[in-house]
């Protein structure tokens, strides 16, 4: 089996282990004669699973008892309609960060639903730091503050709340169980499950117990985090095995010495990284050093050419999905969760060579 180093940034790669797992159980669960994806959501076998995996979510992140843990459908952009229609009843009114492509399409999706108040934005920098922030600015009836935690595309992430009277909502997709979180700082937290949680098809929700049950009128039933609450997410089939796989993602995460535990390894990926970044005369990182992520890692030579080059090779080396996103160009390299250090280690090793050679 020649797996390579995966590098996406999303649907990025699991763990072999949790793989392996996977496919030994694909054609029977348990001595249930049946797969995951073939068994009834209203099932005993299914029942378990589901609840095992909120129990593990609650356990690793340490979910407070009057917070709702929901797997819901739709992706993180469902999330931008959903939480508007949800949190922005009162006084129709949300406080934004902008420091991003995922940042603006909640600011243009809550437009829709409720005013907009973007505090600050770094779009003036091509979103290569989180802005500073000037309390005046903040809404005094704003009824969520919104911000998205780590910036996917732009490789920078928060690393001091902003200080709110509304309550913190946050976009947690690309940094989910990657650092210790401290969920009660929030009012919600949402994430794609397709960077650090398990394949895509699975979106789950954190939301204090408080915030449920305020929807606007015209908000669809599907979108209600109250009907998904109250039928613990199962209102409808949910996605079943990708709950399933989401909790063998869980389990692998405990078993690393959960979150805790992952993060100092996630930080002693990153460092390899940017520590070679910022040593070396080609490639150069993008951001501002206080606001790097630890997730996802973007970096130029300066020159398209030899960027296309490096990617070509790097690709033939089994180095994959490098290239940068369309707005930033570059490369970029996203080391979730699942990324060992080695395959950090190799990455550096192939760019020095490369360095040497061009």
């Amino acid at each position: 089996m020649s797996r390579v180093y995966n590098f996406s940034a999303g649907p990025s790669m699991l763990p072999l282990e949790v793989l392996e797992k996977a496919a030994s159980e694909m054609t029977e669960y348990g001595t249930s004669g049946m797969s995951v994806m073939e068994m009834s959501h209203r099932s005993k076998d299914f029942d378990d699973i589901i609840k095992g995996a909120e129990a593990l979510v609650r356990e690793l992140m340490n979910v407070p008892d009057n917070y709702k843990v929901l797997f819901l459908q739709g992706g993180g952009s469902s999330q931008f309609a959903m939480v508007p229609m949800n949190l922005g009843n009162k006084n129709k009114k949300c406080d934004i960060v902008i420091t991003g492509q995922w940042a603006k399409k909640a600011a243009a999706e809550a437009k829709r639903y409720i005013s907009v108040n973007e505090v600050a934005s770094s779009a003036d920098k091509t979103f290569s730091y989180i802005p500073k922030l000037d309390e005046s600015t903040f809404s005094k009836d704003a009824d969520y503050f919104y911000i998205c935690y780590n910036n996917t595309i732009y490789g920078t992430r928060w690393t001091e709340l902003p200080k709110t009277d509304a309550p913190l909502v946050a976009d947690i997709s690309s940094c989910i169980m990657s650092e210790v979180i401290d969920v009660e700082k929030f009012g919600l937290l949402f994430a794609g499950a397709q960077k650090n949680l398990g394949p895509a098809g699975v979106t789950l929700v954190i939301v204090r117990e408080d915030l449920i049950g305020n929807a606007m009128d015209i908000t669809p039933t599907m979108f209600d985090y109250k009907i998904h609450a109250d039928n613990d997410s199962l209102y409808n089939t949910p996605p079943t095995y990708g709950i399933y796989m989401l909790k063998l993602v869980m389990e692998w995460v405990k078993e690393q010495g959960g979150v805790a535990a992952i993060q100092a390894v996630n930080e002693k990926k990153a460092a390899i990284l940017y520590d070679y970044l910022d040593s070396s005369k080609m490639f150069k990182g993008t951001v501002a050093k206080e606001d790097r992520s630890l997730m996802n890692v973007p970096f130029v030579t300066g020159d398209k050419e030899l960027d296309a080059k490096f990617i070509a090779e790097a690709t033939k080396a089994g180095f994959v999905n490098l290239k940068g996103h369309r707005t930033v160009g570059g490369m970029r390299a996203s080391i979730y969760n699942a990324m060992p250090v080695e395959g950090v280690e190799a990455l550096v090793s192939f760019m020095k060579k490369f360095e040497e050679e061009n």
